[in-house]
């Protein structure tokens, strides 16, 4: 349930009604007025360089766009994209219109005036009607039909329809060449025709809510057991484009492992091969089935994929092609760090959070098996973090590789732990309304400094 109390706003307010405390702290009788000061993005167009940020706890859209800001200011056009999940939300206890609500009081605050989306996070079609009035980006996931068989009929007329595709296949900026067969596309389409079939009619449903042209798309392609190659992105494409599906970004699957807010684990080089590669698949896409100009990759990155940046910039370059890169930063684990780092009650409530998350990491972790990799044995005992210092505290889960004291293991668990501070309620709101200055430091200090300097601007 969506939890209310009476209306605290900063100002007070004259209505003696309540407020969203899961959105911010926005009377009821104000969210809609919120809306109209500041309008919807009317362009479908995603801008070059997009970053999504999560904001769970729906506090921290001012301090994430003042990092997107100093970007700005030294010269890198970011769009920002507060992306939030069905799941989140039903974790936290927060609608859709909170997410909305949170951004534009931010982008009226500071005078933000370039385009700005609100996207509902990886939608199915039994989800995405609580999203349609409150966001104008759409990550439709299709995990459960990819690799479902399609009928055989479907696949016949899509091989009729693209018989370009068997034999030799040669793309431009791809130095080697492809081989297929009739059988080799037919079993390709026969993956992934139901999921692109899927993503269309969640598409057409949008549509015909918003209207054509009123929103961005995602495909989200990245829940299957392996990286797509070059000839598979492309036949994916193909059927897109037979959907009539107006995709701005897609997310493919890469080899490694993207686990939650540690840096990614695996072969470096295979994954820029693999990124350059998909970058060439979508410009040569685009022209061949013409696909939205706007189309570019998303990486789907769990977040602090550090090691991934350089590449990811060298490639960028090399086909001055866009990104959007989801979920850059880690904002709860920001906030805990400035709990930590504001002592008192707020060194407390985070020591606490983990001893919980500690006592209830099983069931935590469940539903991020696939994204997680987490030692028992390297978590530290409670009562060792009863006792930590702010300092020790914030060593141990801020992201900093060069850290002695940094524990990827501890880091994990608290960033799917934030089930914890949802349950403690008021009390964790505010506590982050008591330790503001400290938590948006870090908030906005970790988004620019660890993310948007190293990927586009250092």
């Amino acid at each position: 349930m969506l939890k209310t109390e009476n209306c605290k706003t900063t100002k007070g307010c004259a209505h003696g009604t309540r407020f969203l405390s899961f959105g911010g702290p926005f009377c009821v009788v104000t969210v809609p007025a919120i809306f109209k000061l500041v309008p919807m993005n009317n362009s479908a167009s995603l801008g070059k360089f997009s970053f999504g940020m999560g904001d769970r706890f729906g506090r921290q859209a001012g301090a994430q766009l003042q990092a997107v800001i100093m970007a700005a200011e030294q010269g890198v056009e970011v769009t920002p994209v507060w992306n939030k999940s069905n799941r989140e939300h039903l974790i936290v206890g927060s609608k859709p219109a909170s997410v909305r609500a949170a951004a534009q009081k931010a982008v009226a605050q500071l005078g933000w005036k370039k385009p700005w989306h609100v996207d509902a996070d990886h939608i199915r079609l039994d989800t995405v009607d609580a999203f349609l009035d409150s966001s104008d980006f759409f990550t439709i996931d299709v995990a459960d039909s990819i690799g479902r068989p399609a009928p055989e009929a479907a696949v016949r007329t899509f091989l009729d329809r693209h018989g370009e595709l068997a034999g030799r296949l040669e793309i431009p900026g791809i130095q080697r060449s492809f081989e297929l067969d009739r059988a080799e596309v037919s079993r390709v389409a026969g993956h992934y025709l139901c999921a692109v079939q899927e993503a269309g009619r969640i598409f057409r449903h949008i549509a015909r809510a918003k209207g054509a042209g009123n929103f961005i798309a995602e495909v989200s392609m990245d829940e299957t057991g392996s990286a797509q190659t070059p000839p598979e992105l492309l036949i994916i494409l193909a059927a897109m484009a037979d959907e009539k599906i107006a995709l701005q970004t897609i997310a493919p699957k890469f080899t490694g492992r993207f686990n939650k807010g540690v840096d990614y684990v695996g072969d470096v080089a295979q994954f820029q091969r693999e990124f350059s590669e998909d970058l060439a698949v979508i410009a040569f896409a685009v022209k061949k089935y013409g696909l939205p100009q706007s189309l570019k990759l998303s990486v789907h990155s769990g977040s602090d994929k550090f090691s991934l940046y350089q590449p990811i910039r060298r490639a960028l370059a090399q086909f001055n092609a866009g990104l959007h890169l989801k979920t850059a930063g880690t904002t709860w684990l920001e906030e805990l760090i400035g709990l930590a780092e504001a002592g008192g009650d707020g060194l407390a409530l985070a020591r606490e959070i983990y001893a919980q998350a500690l006592d209830h990491r099983a069931e935590l972790c469940a539903p991020y098996a696939s994204v997680i990799d987490i030692d028992p044995a390297k978590l530290p005992a409670k009562e060792q973090v009863a006792r930590w210092t702010s300092a020790q505290y914030a060593a141990a889960l801020r992201h900093d590789p060069r850290c002695p004291e940094f524990n990827p293991h501890l880091r994990q668990l608290l960033h799917v732990g934030y089930k914890i501070a949802a349950q403690q309620g008021p009390r964790y709101l505010n506590m982050l309304d008591a330790c503001a200055e400290t938590v948006a430091r870090n908030v906005t200090q970790n988004l620019f400094q660890r993310h948007l300097k190293p990927l586009l601007l250092d």
